[in-house]
């Protein structure tokens, strides 16, 4: 159970105003800022008739009847905490709620509520109110509201006043919208239109339509005698497909009668600063912009009035999309532990410095990889609370052949997530890739961004080029974040050349960089970095009770996440005593209950995996063969996967992919669990797997911001099994985020199996990305040189790493050197030849 406190104050002030302060005026401001700090929670006994698993309660559950229902804002304010959820396109509001939690965990839906699709959330300190969404919350919990008739749109952020910080503040829309609001009256101003006009939102005569490129608006922030705003997103049906699309924009407004202006074109989302949730202190405080193109994270820094570009590698790539919607609120914000921020970007959990500037940029480095969707979060007594975006009813553009088609839940829900900030380290181990050139064309002398250097224990950069001479290239590093960079190395790159460059534990730094002494084509330059894998083999306790090989009886069954206000989960279980397919219902206190509804019933059924034989994802030889959007992928078998006994025709079949966080899935195949991206934002090309198991999981499905398993022994009992009376159905229960404790990712396999092989035909891609020790075996019928080739940007670009020759008949190893990695290998042959290629990951 979860036990909120006291909590001291946290104190943000100005980096640079702070060095020149009187120590007067500093002790005022102290004083102010102390004051202002969001109530934090009394001591409380804990709460048991709440139930709770891995800290999400099912009753703190959120919903809407609309096609998505996320957590835009998650604040502590008045001793309670305030939450937004929002539906995807509401632009004159909806059913959506504005939550009050209390120190006992009961949930007040405020008679306020107007819905929409709000993020936006700022604590005003002169007039001491909390604006969250359309919002003005008082220190005593009133709450005023704009209607959305008077401010359409989507609010995306809210910014302090350029002229009139105490009197008024920006909110921004998600359509290029900006308004002025007097935070005493509420009344409000048009500068630049709202682009929801055609849905029948008010247009103000006064505003300007605005002519920035790219869409779907997620910052805006005021610094430096500018207000910035950010969006990610394009219109049109090429961002759709392809994530390389040119897309988003990170602008300034200059003040009135004039439109966003652009300052770079690139998908960007956070836009905050030290002073965070109050906005900056001094107007000499910097600015933080997060974003991302195809090749890494984006981090802009705008400091002494000129903007700054650094890079950071994605864990994620399921964020990536240029349509902007995969990427709900990334944020950059205070957890109650100083100056050490929490940041969240692309399926990390970041170290974020609050001192991070030009001259002090060291402290970025990883925390942990997530697979949970985050709206927004807050530090709560002891927890840090996690707003989510768990279970999405429309599913968007996720579709793919090998999910259900009804698989999605018939009312959106998500939930929150309360996590012990020593937590915060200990999901997923932190890996990631990213770059700074993707075959481009590049001038001698040019320098690269910085690129994150440290955090993590294993670094390897691929270096190629397509031009016709050798070229060099210096690698340079930021020992100190102070901006003074030394030479770490020299590599010369032979003419259409490429090497894996690995990094020893003594070649520190906080920033790398590249430098080519001639001009170079096609220059790829291509991070690939892992924290140690220290996880064990054997699964963490919290999944006793699943099913395996050895299990004599099992508990299968098919789940749906239902309709209705009590959004139940439905279970149609069978086992060997009982084949009749009984329905339970699963509630909120974490009863399961069998029911009769048959309509409940009919809409659970409908859920069921797809028959395999018509989805293209098939064992073939010893890999998972992988046909989607015409490429084929393959992955390895889980050694220790459990057998693979049916579960019978009268279930259906076990599941295979299916969407547990908006919009991206989750693919439970020959024993391991990966994350994989939505097609619209590279798919199976960026898929990287969680954890090996040895369960017969037959379903899996996401409820109430909790992950739901089938396929339980039927006689064993664990900490997380949830029984009927009955005795004929169960469930495991947890957080998709424990998963990562199934065990380390492990496998066996290859694309080829005793097979003929034609010279110079490539393989099938085999994955590669986020497995540990890997060896390659070879035995071929015909002597002949086996081309190794990697593509370490998941984008089917391939460089040689080396060569082998295999004699006739006889096994050949090649070992590969430790912290190399890519997203996917592939084999050549010289000659033809009847070969097996095993890949032994370990």
């Amino acid at each position: 159970m979860h036990k909120p406190k006291l909590c001291p104050a946290r104190v943000i002030l100005s980096i640079k105003a702070m060095k020149t302060l009187s120590s007067v005026f500093a002790r005022v401001s102290l004083g102010i800022m102390i004051a202002l700090q969001p109530a934090c929670v009394a001591n409380h006994t804990p709460h048991r008739k709440h139930p709770s698993i891995a800290g999400i309660y099912p009753h703190l559950a959120m919903m809407n009847s609309q096609g998505e229902c996320g957590t835009g804002a998650v604040v502590p304010w008045a001793d309670r905490l305030w939450i937004v959820t929002y539906s995807p396109h509401a632009p004159l509001g909806s059913d959506d709620k504005l939550y009050e939690i209390t120190p006992a965990l009961k949930q007040i839906a405020r008679p306020e509520s107007v819905g929409g699709t709000p993020a936006n959330r700022m604590i005003h300190r002169e007039s001491n109110q909390l604006i969250i969404g359309n919002y003005f919350i008082d220190t005593r919990g009133n709450v005023r509201v704009i209607p959305p008739k008077q401010m359409p749109g989507r609010p995306t952020a809210t910014a302090r006043h350029l002229s009139d910080p105490a009197g008024r503040v920006y909110i921004t829309t998600m359509e290029e919208g900006l308004y002025e609001v007097d935070v005493r009256t509420l009344g409000v101003r048009c500068w630049v239109n709202d682009g929801n006009s055609n849905q029948g939102a008010r247009v103000f005569p006064d505003g300007l339509n605005s002519k920035l490129p790219g869409y779907h608006g997620k910052g805006s922030y005021t610094g430096q005698g500018r207000l910035l705003y950010s969006n990610n997103g394009e219109h049109g049906a090429a961002a759709k497909r392809d994530p390389t699309t040119p897309s988003g924009a990170l602008a300034y407004w200059g003040g009135p009668g004039e439109d966003w202006q652009l300052i770079l074109r690139e998908q960007f989302t956070e836009l905050t600063g030290p002073g965070g949730i109050y906005g900056n202190h001094s107007d000499d405080d910097p600015v933080w912009a997060m974003g991302w193109d195809h090749r890494s994270i984006l981090l802009m820094l705008l400091d002494d009035g000129a903007w700054h570009t650094y890079r950071l590698p994605k864990a994620s790539f399921a964020y990536d999309g240029a349509h902007g919607w995969n990427t709900e609120w990334p944020r950059i914000r205070e957890i109650g532990t100083g100056n050490d921020l929490l940041a969240t970007m692309h399926g990390t959990l970041w170290h974020f410095p609050s001192t991070f500037s030009r001259e002090n940029s060291a402290g970025i480095r990883p925390r942990s990889n997530i697979l949970k969707v985050i709206g927004d979060f807050a530090r709560w007594g002891d927890w840090v609370v996690f707003g989510c975006d768990d279970s999405a009813k429309n599913e968007f553009l996720n579709k793919r052949p090998s999910k259900a088609e009804h698989g999605a839940p018939l009312r959106s829900n998500s939930n929150l997530w309360f996590v012990e900030p020593e937590q915060l380290s200990r999901f997923g181990p932190a890996l990631g890739s990213g770059g700074v050139w993707l075959e481009e064309d590049v001038k001698a002398g040019h320098i690269s961004p910085p690129y994150l250097f440290t955090g993590y224990d294993k670094r390897v950069l691929h270096l190629g080029h397509r031009g016709d001479r050798p070229v060099t290239f210096e690698i340079q590093v930021d020992p100190r974040g102070d901006n003074r960079w030394t030479k770490l190395r020299e590599i010369t790159i032979p003419a259409h050349g490429y090497k894996a460059c690995l990094f020893t534990a003594k070649e520190r730094g906080q920033w790398v960089r590249l430098i080519p002494k001639q001009d170079v084509s096609g220059a790829t330059a291509w991070f690939h970095y892992a924290k140690d894998d220290g996880r064990p083999a054997e699964t963490a306790a919290l999944f006793d009770g699943l099913a395996t090989a050895d299990s004599a009886e099992d508990l299968g069954g098919v789940m749906r996440s239902l309709g209705a206000e009590d959004v139940p989960l439905g279970l149609i279980t069978q086992n060997r005593r009982n084949k009749d397919r009984p329905f339970y219902l699963l509630n909120d206190k974490l009863e399961l209950v069998s029911s009769d509804d048959q309509h409940r019933r009919g809409k659970t059924w409908q859920a069921a995996a797809p028959d395999p034989g018509t989805i293209p994802i098939t064992l073939d030889g010893h890999s998972v063969l992988i046909e989607e959007d015409g490429q084929r992928y393959r992955l390895p078998l889980n050694p220790n996967r459990a057998a693979g006994k049916p579960f019978g025709e009268a279930i259906g079949y076990t599941r295979l992919v299916r969407e547990v966080a908006t919009e991206r899935d989750i693919i439970n195949a020959a024993g391991t669990f990966y994350e994989l991206p939505a097609r619209n934002a590279s798919g199976f090309q960026h898929i990287r797997p969680i954890a090996s198991h040895p369960y017969r999981i037959h379903d899996f499905c996401s409820w109430r911001g909790l992950l739901v398993l089938t396929g339980v022994d039927a006689d064993a009992r664990g900490e997380r099994i949830i029984r009927s009376a009955d005795g004929q159905a169960a469930v495991w229960a947890g957080v998709v985020d424990e998963l990562w404790q199934m065990g380390k990712p492990v496998g066996v396999g290859g694309p080829w199996t005793q097979t003929v092989v034609k010279p110079g035909q490539p393989s099938d891609p085999y994955l590669m990305y986020g497995y540990d020790q890997k060896r390659l075996r070879l035995k071929s019928d015909t002597s002949t040189e086996i081309t190794i080739q990697l593509d370490p940007s998941g984008t089917r670009r391939w460089h040689t790493l080396d060569s082998l020759t295999v004699p006739a008949g006889e096994e050949q190893q090649f070992t590969f050197p430790p912290g190399v990695s890519a997203h996917w290998v592939r084999l050549i042959s010289s000659t033809t030849a009847t070969i097996t290629a095993t890949l032994i990951y370990e």
